[in-house]
């Protein structure tokens, strides 16, 4: 698993194989959705994320550079019934996606649920084994300390590989404080992914260096020159 967190120094040289180049705005169409996969090709990003209706454009577009599919599922509220989502999610492993970025049923684990958010959780793991792996979106806007921690402990026990802060399209977004709590305690084979809000290289820097190991964003071009006007890239 990339772990930027582990670099005793950083680099931007090494951040594109950390993005995932991110359009979910429900008005893209083909041009804009074309543009962010030669985008992704040009930089070098480790994946697109998009809804999945994309899926198979995608996959046209991006055929033999290596950057992968990320896909939302139960995107942005994550009130689907688990076997709507699970469905979701196996259509898009299906049609090629590489990697499902699904949101957990964030008014469950608020009221305490624990059972019935990692029952959903596994649904979608359990539906995309071998084909895609599952990132696990809390909303943690919505959140206090203590559900955090038992969304960590949750992805974990469901079979997750990623958690993840946000879906841009809640309240808050990522924070240097959150990626420190989700990485201190979510397993150490978990992943932990920062997206809302990261939209420059200093933002990027401080979420790394705070333990992220994917950063979701629609500003990687911005990042990334960002990088090269300070000769850093």
């Amino acid at each position: 698993m990339n772990d930027l967190s582990k670099m005793s120094n950083f680099d931007p040289k090494q951040l594109p194989a950390y993005i995932d180049h991110t359009l979910l705005k429900a008005d893209a169409g083909a041009q804009a959705v074309r543009k962010l996969c030669d985008e992704a090709m040009q930089y070098g990003f480790f994946s697109v994320c998009v809804n999945g209706v994309w899926v198979p454009f995608c996959q046209n577009a991006l055929a033999g550079s290596g950057v992968r599919i990320s896909v939302v599922c139960g995107f942005p509220l994550g009130a689907n019934e688990s076997a709507v989502k699970a469905y979701e999610a196996a259509k898009a492993a299906e049609a090629g996606a590489n990697e499902i970025d699904m949101v957990l049923q964030v008014g469950r684990l608020m009221a305490g649920e624990h059972d019935a958010v990692r029952d959903d959780i596994r649904a979608v793991v359990d539906a995309v084994k071998g084909q895609a792996i599952v990132k696990v979106i809390f909303e943690t806007g919505y959140l206090n300390e203590e559900q955090k921690i038992a969304a960590c402990r949750l992805s974990g026990e469901a079979g997750a590989h990623y958690v993840k802060t946000s879906t841009g399209f809640g309240p808050g977004g990522a924070t240097v404080e959150d990626i420190r709590l989700m990485r201190a305690h979510a397993a150490s084979s978990i992943g932990v992914k920062a997206s809302g809000g990261v939209r420059d290289l200093e933002t990027a820097k401080a979420m790394v260096e705070a333990g992220a190991t994917r950063l979701g964003t629609s500003s990687g071009v911005a990042i990334m020159n960002g990088a090269n006007d300070r000769s850093a890239y």
